[in-house]
């Protein structure tokens, strides 16, 4: 079933939906008259020569170059060419089209005075497969993400590249082959087609996505982890959390002990009066970042439904108002927390993934889970991997949001840097997973040590891990365990074990 634009009600999820799992969308009739009316506003006040920023002007630095009649009809393909300014590699696919079905969702509002054509071409150019090729890198997450939109506007004007059918071709043929064919941008419609945030605040949307799923396995590792240390959890007691009052380390808590329910330990046995930190803050720690994550969530899909865009057109008032509402620091700023959240609870997994291997804190269990210490070295050296990992981390924790550089001769004179931090976020997700992964190794292998029975969740994460990882006993090398976790941990194949046997971990 295709997913309905209208400008309100675009989420994290629809968005996956249709970046990730090539979902169909549709412009609602609603919005085809809204962008029709706005752009009959627009039409009369060229007529009568007003002067409208980026419309009859140049932009930027030439706002105040007035353009004559024959100009406007040649500028908005000319503002598409120099803008389309990018480097490097290509963004990933569903990056690409997240941006493009948000961008239809602002069109949605009916304030950016476009053509309705332009805006059912990226509808059509979705639902066909046509996905333009957009270089990752040279937005600055003001003024819109100019230099990749531009790239997607390219397509529609037959030029540039874009893929089709895992295929990539010049934007003409790619078109062609859909069935579809190029416009031709009036006045108005280049800078309204690429005039927004939409790249990186799509890539935002993905990443928070994968960023909750994430957090959720991060809880798994936690309780099984918690269970090869022989754990007191008195810690994780919801009522606890409830009496401090923050809602994550409450969802937190409660994930954990569906995890852990059934599990010997639960009956009693001696333990310790109190376990280190990194054991009973668990909770506390994890449930800050869902806490972050639920305001960036919150600011992400404010945007998603937003007029991000520049003019404003309001046509019921008969209005243009110029301002920022391209800027991209609403949505880069709760993005860098994001960052430095997951860092956090990356580091806290490695601190776990220690006590489990340092024979001085691991409740005995052998030194680095070797089967013959001294012949075997068992997981020392996948410490050394995740530690790595956690210090490429930190710095890429360090926010983007603070980090403008001025551009266009000082008059784009703050920029939000939205997209490094998008990119930043990306591998701070990738490494993530690689660190996870090299835990969960490590706790299955403790719990091997282990007589005790484990808890319901935890015994279906473990059988997970037992599907790809086997135990390790004589040494082996560790490099394609490890990255097959990563990818284990990607595919969420856990989490979804874990679910289906204690319920869900929201």
């Amino acid at each position: 079933m295709a997913v309905v634009l209208d400008g309100t009600g675009l989420t994290v999820e629809k968005l996956v939906r249709i970046a990730r799992h090539g979902e169909k969308v549709e412009l609602s009739k609603e919005a085809e008259e809204r962008i029709r009316f706005c752009r009959g506003m627009i039409q009369k006040k060229l007529d009568q020569k007003e002067i409208m920023y980026s419309v009859n002007t140049g932009i930027g630095e030439f706002s105040e170059t007035l353009l004559n009649d024959e100009e406007v009809k040649q500028f908005q393909k000319y503002l598409v060419y120099n803008h389309a300014a990018g480097i490097g590699e290509p963004a990933p696919l569903e990056y690409v089209r997240g941006a493009m079905a948000s961008r239809i969702n602002v069109h949605a509002k009916g304030h950016s005075a476009l053509r309705l054509e332009i805006t059912q071409m990226l509808v059509e150019m979705l639902n066909r497969g046509v996905t333009p090729f957009v270089c990752q890198k040279g937005s600055v997450g003001a003024c819109g993400d100019l230099a990749p939109m531009s790239q997607i506007a390219l397509v529609v004007i037959g030029e540039g590249s874009a893929y089709y059918n895992g295929e990539l071709l010049p934007g003409a043929e790619a078109l062609k082959r859909a069935g579809l064919r190029p416009e031709v941008f009036h006045a108005r419609d280049g800078l309204a087609t690429i005039n927004g945030s939409n790249v990186l605040n799509s890539m935002n949307t993905i990443h928070l996505y994968d960023m909750n799923r994430w957090l959720k396995q991060a809880e798994i590792a936690a309780a099984m982890s918690l269970e090869a240390l022989i754990a007191n959890f008195k810690p994780y007691d919801e009522k606890l959390h409830r009496a401090r009052g923050f809602s994550g380390a409450v969802r937190t808590a409660r994930s954990m002990m569906k995890c852990i329910e059934g599990s010997d330990l639960l009956k009693g046995g001696k333990k310790k009066v109190q376990d280190a930190y990194s054991m009973r803050s668990t909770p506390q720690v994890i449930g800050a970042a869902h806490d972050a994550l639920a305001y960036a969530r919150k600011q992400v899909e404010i945007e998603l439904n937003g007029v991000g865009d520049n003019p404003v057109f309001f046509p019921d008032e008969n209005l243009v108002l110029t301002g920022a509402n391209f800027q991209g620091s609403p949505v880069s700023l709760p993005m860098d927390m994001m960052g430095a959240a997951i860092t956090m609870v990356s580091v806290m997994s490695e601190r776990r993934l220690n006590r489990i291997l340092n024979p001085a804190l691991s409740v005995g269990l052998t030194p680095f889970l070797a089967e013959k210490p001294g012949l075997y070295s068992g997981h020392m050296l996948s410490q050394y991997t995740a530690c790595m990992l956690i210090v490429e981390q930190r710095a890429l924790s360090l926010p983007s949001s603070c980090a403008s550089i001025p551009a266009a001769a000082d008059q784009e004179d703050f920029v939000s840097m939205g997209m490094n931090t998008a990119i930043q976020n990306h591998q701070i997700l990738e490494n993530a997973c690689g660190i996870l992964g090299i835990e969960f190794i490590a706790a299955a292998d403790g719990l091997d040590q282990r007589d005790h029975r484990p808890g319901r969740g935890v015994r279906a994460a473990y059988d997970v891990i037992r599907k790809h990882i086997t135990h390790l006993g004589e040494d082996r090398p560790l490099y394609p365990d490890h990255t097959k976790m990563a990818e284990v941990i990607r595919s969420c194949e856990i989490l979804e074990a874990v679910e289906a046997e204690v319920g869900s971990l929201e």
